[in-house]
């Protein structure tokens, strides 16, 4: 059975690569751990919109944590290593490992990545295109 692609409209060209983008992010963690948000934060300084990812990650510390930028791809993952010298008796907090994938559109920057309280946030920055207007010169074939 074909897909049907949103955007294979003939008035679309060169679109492929959203296309690819789009069922990148489709294909990612659905598990639905570590819960995260994503918010918009003030930018009343004129410099674009800035972005707030925030994972509840108790439980991670620094050294557990991996962020990386790859292909347009942020990826998050935590990783924790099981205590063998600790004798549970009841355990209810499981060492888990994660990896959570944000697919950034073109333009988009990672400015930074904070720890605290168990929250991981990563901001981001929407840099603002140039816009140009180009006119293109029609020349005679003959």
């Amino acid at each position: 059975m074909s897909r049907i692609s949103l955007l294979s409209s003939p008035l679309l060209l060169g679109f492929e690569e959203i296309e690819r983008l789009i069922d990148r992010a489709n294909k990612g963690s659905s598990d639905g751990y570590p819960p995260y948000n994503v918010e918009r934060v003030d930018a009343s300084n004129g410099e674009g919109d800035t972005l707030r990812i925030t994972l509840a990650v108790a439980g991670f510390t620094r050294d557990q944590l991996e962020i990386t930028l790859a292909d347009s791809q942020l990826t998050v993952r935590g990783k924790q290593t099981e205590e063998k010298t600790r004798n549970y008796l009841y355990r209810g907090i499981a060492a888990r490992q994660f990896t959570r994938t944000f697919v950034l559109a073109e333009g988009i920057e990672v400015k930074s990545a904070d720890l605290s309280d168990g929250l991981l946030a990563i901001d981001l920055k929407r840099l603002e295109p140039e816009r140009l207007v180009r006119t293109i010169e029609i020349s005679d074939r003959k």
